[in-house]
């Protein structure tokens, strides 16, 4: 798992499958490192003939982390928001759009399949209407279109969201804040055992831990609004997934971004919330490589 300069910044990244297969870039959330996209996950889509990459953004997990930033009120980029004003970040979802395909180019690979999810999938969004000779397909998960009118959070997940993070310092209690996190914005129909919880949440704490990433990300999307615009002008072949017992993002963005984007197919799962669930993990793979070998066939046709 090696570390690669792409988009003039240190990005790490691991890859499963063939070099020869088409390629599947899996782009991750929100202050989420890569590891939230299961080995299991990768190598479910890569042994359906696919060379899957996985990466962690910018300023998080163990890619380079953007200091010397000025510090920000997240509070107040929040209430500007609400108003419509403009929001100032240290850097875009545009950037880290080109992060990506920095990635590509630093791997060699010229156009993939591009899956992203919740903040991900807004990147992965600017991707396909920004780089569409790079992107063979889009999937987005959980994400939505920015536009100000759709529901807000459910309250509980925002509140879990927006908390006060503990000392770096105080494992344990990094470790039961990511926990209430994930509890908040989790799957009511798919909930995940506490065990295999605190196993995924421990082991993400050990691998890295990076407040400030999570604020100048939470600010990069609070500056991005409303791409509304920018998804009238995809035609890469789109699948949106999303599930209806999504609190963090509900069901309306799903469909949001499905119903601006031309042609776009939209699969939602009842009892899904804002993760990815090891019960559906495949028929999530499944979705996901369905979609990219359609478009394989549509493309080669």
């Amino acid at each position: 798992m090696p570390l690669i300069k792409a988009n003039g910044i240190d990005i790490f990244y691991d890859e499963f499958g063939k070099a020869t297969d088409p390629a599947v870039l899996l782009i991750m959330g929100l202050g989420t490192q890569m590891v939230a996209w299961s080995e299991r996950f990768c190598q479910d889509i890569a042994s359906r003939g696919f060379r899957v990459i996985r990466f962690d953004n910018r300023d998080i997990g163990l890619s380079q982390k953007m200091t010397g930033a000025r510090r920000y009120n997240l509070q107040w980029a929040f209430a500007k928001a609400w108003l419509g004003l403009p929001v100032g970040s240290p850097y875009t979802l545009e950037d880290m759009a080109a992060d990506a395909m920095g990635l590509l180019d630093a791997l060699g690979i010229d156009k993939a399949h591009i899956v992203g999810a919740s903040m991900g999938g807004m990147i992965a969004q600017i991707v396909a209407a920004k780089y569409p000779q790079r992107c063979l397909s889009l999937t987005s998960i959980m994400s939505t279109s920015g536009d100000r009118k759709l529901p807000l959070p459910k309250r509980e997940a925002f509140a879990a969201l927006k908390g006060k993070r503990p000392d770096p310092q105080d494992r344990e209690a990094l470790i039961e804040f990511g926990m209430k996190v994930l509890r908040a914005i989790g799957s009511p129909g798919y909930p995940t055992p506490e065990p295999e919880l605190r196993e995924a949440v421990t082991r993400s704490t050990a691998r890295s831990v990076h407040p400030p990433g999570f604020i100048r990300q939470m600010l990069a999307i609070l500056a991005n609004g409303s791409r509304v615009k920018l998804l009238k002008t995809i035609g890469t072949p789109t699948l949106v997934l999303h599930g209806e017992a999504d609190p963090l993002v509900p069901i309306e963005g799903g469909r949001d971004t499905a119903r601006l984007i031309e042609g776009a197919r939209l699969v939602t799962i009842p009892g899904w919330g804002h993760d990815l669930p090891r019960e559906l993990e495949p028929r999530l793979a499944k979705a996901i490589a369905d979609h990219a070998q359609a478009a394989d066939v549509r493309m080669d046709g």
